[in-house]
């Protein structure tokens, strides 16, 4: 056992040490046979036109078979000759990689970055725009490692706002049920769903209280201040009246004003409730809905990051065009580079 471990070490320390260089030899045998393919191809195509090998071909790249056609057996017609200022030698052509030169690029009215090619350049300056919809996307695009981290923020601020907002109306409807079947099932066959600041109302309160203590005529508020109805009644005597103890007469202007207020305010009789003999329920029903209203802040807050980290994605990828340029480091812009010196 402890042979084979070793030859498998020894192994493994053998690939490790000549992969790098087999890596090398391949890459410049990869390059030396793009650099014949030139060269092949440029020999077809002097043969093709019938150009001579004075001046148009080097030595180099001259056909090699015995039997090809000398110079001197080639001819062009006037028409057909090219003339001196027309042809690229064959070293500038290898050199340049036959490119189109620089005065027909510029006069056939193409855009062009000094430094790095259209599509690239044309990309880089859409990625604020592309961070501002989806954050890291811009970093991609200008190829920088910390688009990760702008996508898992904005993952997981996504993932928790769905979550979170799930939760609170599963809770939701938990304490809506709860209301519906204990504290408002003794009043009518209907109960509609009421507002928020009804549902809260029910948790500050024991009873709702009645709506009209007299039916018939003139509403007659609830007297009962333990109730939600009779607070309300209270805080209309002593917002209007001069006196909350005495009622003024009910033609008055003072008396109208705290009517209105009350009738505003006070649950109708199809939102009655009450929860006498149902302290249990109630405590549910209390922390039910206070961890609904806890989830619905958690959403918010995870949609208020996710909004943070388009707006920070987008910044950080204008910052990166303004210091690098269209072009990257290599362009208009300028870089900055350090080095921390280690003892």
């Amino acid at each position: 056992m402890r042979r084979r471990a070793l030859c498998r070490g020894v192994m493994v320390v053998a690939l490790a040490t000549c992969a790098p260089q087999a890596w090398a030899q391949h890459q410049s045998q990869a390059r030396a046979g793009v650099a014949r393919f030139g060269l092949d191809a440029l020999e077809a195509v002097a043969t093709t036109r019938g150009i001579s090998n004075e001046g148009a071909l080097p030595a180099a790249v001259a056909p090699r078979s015995s039997g090809a056609p000398s110079s001197s057996d080639v001819r062009l017609s006037s028409s057909e000759r090219l003339s001196s200022s027309e042809r690229l030698s064959s070293s500038e052509r290898l050199s340049s990689g036959a490119r189109p030169s620089s005065d027909a690029r510029l006069s056939s009215g193409a855009p062009r970055f000094r430094g790095a090619p259209l599509g690239e350049a044309e990309r880089r300056r859409w990625a604020p725009v592309a961070s501002l919809i989806l954050p890291g996307a811009g970093q991609a695009l200008l190829s920088q490692d910390r688009f990760v981290a702008y996508l898992a923020l904005e993952a997981w601020s996504v993932l928790e706002f769905a979550n979170q907002r799930t939760e609170a109306r599963r809770q939701r409807n938990r304490y809506q049920a709860l209301a519906r079947d204990v504290a408002r099932s003794l009043y009518g066959p209907t109960h509609p769903v009421g507002t928020w600041e009804y549902y809260e109302n029910m948790e500050k309160y024991l009873e709702s209280g009645v709506f009209d203590r007299l039916p018939g005529g003139e509403v007659d508020p609830d007297l009962d201040e333990r109730t939600f109805n009779g607070f309300i009644w209270l805080q209309a005597r002593a917002t209007f009246w001069v006196d909350p103890s005495v009622a003024p007469p009910q033609a008055s202007a003072e008396y109208r004003r705290a009517m209105n207020f009350y009738l505003d305010r006070a649950v109708r009789p199809e939102y009655r409730w009450s929860w006498r003999n149902a302290q249990l329920e109630q405590d549910l029903y209390v922390r039910t809905i206070r961890r609904s209203n806890m989830s619905g802040r958690e959403a918010r807050a995870a949609l208020g990051i996710a909004l943070a980290n388009h707006l920070l994605a987008a910044v950080d990828a204008v910052i990166t065009l303004r210091v690098e340029g269209l072009e990257g480091g290599n362009g208009r812009g300028f870089a900055v580079q350090g080095s921390l010196p280690i003892p």
